[in-house]
C-alpha cells in the first residue's frame, strides 16, 4: 500500500484518460461483499490519484463508508495486548486510505467530521509499540489527520481542538518514527497556525509548556540525528509559538541552547529559507524588546 502523506505534493485535478468507472464502481459495491472486500480495498487505495471523485462516490454509496469503519473497529481487540500482524495491518491501512481521500475532498471533508470519523482513529494513534504493523498503522493514521488540516480549514481545527488529538500528537513527536515524528509535527504546525490553534495552545501554562517541552526534546534529538524536513516543521512550530505575547516571553527562557549556540548553522547552509526562519526566531526572541 502507498502512503500518501500529507506534504505539499497535491492530488491529482484530473482524471487519468484510461480509467474505467464501471469498473470502479464495481469495486466500491465489492466493499459490502466482507469475501471480496479487502481486493476491493486495495484496488481502490491504488485509484485515489487517477479518480479525483472518488471520495463523493464512497461516501454517498450504500453502506460503504460503515464497511470501512467496520475495517477499523474489528482490529481494535488486537492492539492490547499488541498481536497485530503485517496482512491485518495492511488491511485496515488501506482502509484508512480511502477514508483519507474521503477527508481531503472539498466536498465530503465536512461531512467526514460532523460524522465524527477521525475518533476511531485515535485508539491506532495512541499505540506505542514499534513493531512495523503497528508504526504503519500510526502513519497512515497520521496520513488522514494530515489531509484534514492540509486544507487551511478553522471548522477543522475547531473540532480537532475539541478531542484530545494535540496529546496524542505530542507523544508520537517525542518517541515515533523519523516519519511518524514529522507528520505529527507537521499536524501540530497546522494546528499552530490557525488563531484558533494557537490561541488554545497557548491559553494555559500546562498547554504552552507541554507543546515547547517536546519541541525542546526533539531538537536535542536532531543534535545526534539531524532531520532537515524534521527541523523545519518544528522551527515553524516555534515561530508561530513566537507571535503570542505570553509565549514569547515564556520563549525567552526555554528556547533550546542548540538553537542559539549555532549548532545547526552547517546543516543548514544549503537550505536558505530554514536558515533565514531560524534567523528570525532567534531574533525574535533573544533580541527583540520584551513586550511591556
Amino acid at each position: 500500500m502507498a502512503l500518501n502523506l500529507p506534504f505539499p505534493q497535491g492530488q491529482a485535478e484530473a482524471p487519468a484518460a484510461n480509467v474505467d468507472f464501471d469498473h470502479v464502481h464495481r469495486l466500491v459495491l465489492d466493499l459490502s461483499n466482507p469475501e471480496m472486500r479487502e481486493e476491493a480495498m486495495h484496488e481502490l487505495s491504488k485509484k485515489r490519484e487517477d479518480v479525483p471523485e472518488l471520495a463523493p462516490i464512497l461516501w454517498y454509496s450504500f453502506g460503504t463508508i460503515a464497511c470501512l469503519l467496520q475495517e477499523i473497529v474489528a482490529v481494535y481487540p488486537l492492539l492490547s495486548p499488541p498481536r497485530l500482524k503485517p496482512a491485518q495491518s495492511t488491511r485496515v491501512c488501506n482502509a484508512l486510505a480511502l477514508l483519507q481521500c474521503v477527508a481531503s475532498h472539498r466536498d465530503t471533508r465536512t461531512l467526514f467530521l460532523n460524522a465524527h470519523i477521525p475518533l476511531f482513529l485515535y485508539p491506532f494513534l495512541n499505540t506505542v509499540t514499534k513493531t512495523r504493523p503497528f508504526e504503519l498503522l500510526r502513519l497512515t493514521s497520521l496520513g488522514v489527520i494530515g489531509a484534514l488540516v492540509k486544507i487551511d480549514d478553522s471548522e477543522v481545527i475547531n473540532f480537532l481542538l475539541s478531542t484530545e488529538l494535540i496529546p496524542l500528537c505530542l507523544r508520537i513527536m517525542e518517541t515515533g518514527s523519523e516519519l511518524s515524528k514529522t507528520v505529527a509535527t507537521f499536524i501540530v504546525q497546522k494546528i499552530l497556525l490557525d488563531d484558533l490553534g494557537l490561541s488554545y495552545v497557548c491559553a494555559t501554562a500546562p498547554r504552552f509548556y507541554a507543546v515547547s517541552s517536546v519541541l525542546s526534546t526533539m531538537v536535542q534529538q536532531l543534535v545526534v540525528s539531524p532531520s532537515l524536513r524534521l527541523l523545519k516543521h518544528i522551527i515553524r512550530c516555534y515561530l508561530r509559538l513566537a507571535d503570542n505575547s505570553k509565549a514569547r516571553e515564556a520563549l525567552r527562557s526555554c528556547l533550546p541552547d542548540a538553537f542559539k549556540d549555532g549548532t545547526f548553522i552547517n546543516f543548514l547552509k544549503d537550505d536558505p529559507t530554514t536558515s533565514r526562519w531560524l534567523g528570525q526566531l532567534i531574533e525574535i526572541i533573544m533580541f527583540q524588546a520584551p513586550a511591556q
